[in-house]
């Protein structure tokens, strides 16, 4: 027969915790003396927290709007340069583009150009009239972007047209271009361009 064997038991002795033992006692909110808590209706407070999502919705859409603002008109640093540009009127993308040798457009303004006529492009009456009014249009914008664009009051000249004189960097654009043959001086009227040619 096996005997078990049973091994004395001895308990250990443990030092005191320092760990403070006492549970931490909860003082219940006491309201002020004469205020009572004021507590609301589940519908106030439902409209409380419809009207909080909504003010935050809108402080968001105003800085989204705010920053794709500033992001467009602060995003291409050329745009504005680009807009001061005169470009041919059939492929503009500003406000300012050559209809053809002695007129422009300004700010959506169509502005004869005073002293000068010049070639017709759509209203040709042959196809080297249409190849020199091409051609004067093309010297036009590139006189008018050489510098800044000044323009006098509208007038009328000897002929009865309503005309205006535009100079870039203080120089007549109408002499400028009738002295490198793109046009000529208007004496009350306009030139056979395709007889001048043939």
């Amino acid at each position: 027969m096996s005997k078990h064997w049973n091994p004395p038991t001895r308990t250990a002795k443990f030092k005191p915790s320092r760990i403070r033992r006492e549970p931490v006692q909860l003082v219940p909110d006491v309201p002020a003396k004469g205020r009572k808590p004021v507590r609301l209706s589940d519908s106030r407070q439902m409209w409380f927290g419809v009207t909080g999502v909504v003010l935050m919705a809108a402080a968001l859409v105003v800085v989204i709007v705010g920053v794709a603002i500033f992001t467009f008109t602060r995003g291409d640093p050329d745009a504005a340069a680009r807009a001061a540009q005169f470009a041919q009127c059939y492929a503009a993308d500003g406000p300012n583009c050559v209809v053809d040798g002695d007129t422009i457009s300004v700010n959506g303004e169509k502005v004869e150009i005073a002293g000068i006529v010049a070639p017709e492009i759509q209203g040709a009456q042959c196809d080297a009239e249409r190849a020199k009014g091409i051609d004067a249009a093309v010297q036009l914008a590139a006189l008018l972007n050489s510098g800044s664009v000044a323009l006098s009051r509208p007038f009328r000249d000897g002929y009865g047209r309503v005309a205006r004189t535009v100079e870039v960097k203080g120089q007549d654009v109408g002499q400028r271009l009738t002295d490198m043959g793109a046009v000529r001086e208007y004496q009350g009227s306009k030139p056979n361009w395709c007889a001048a040619a043939s």
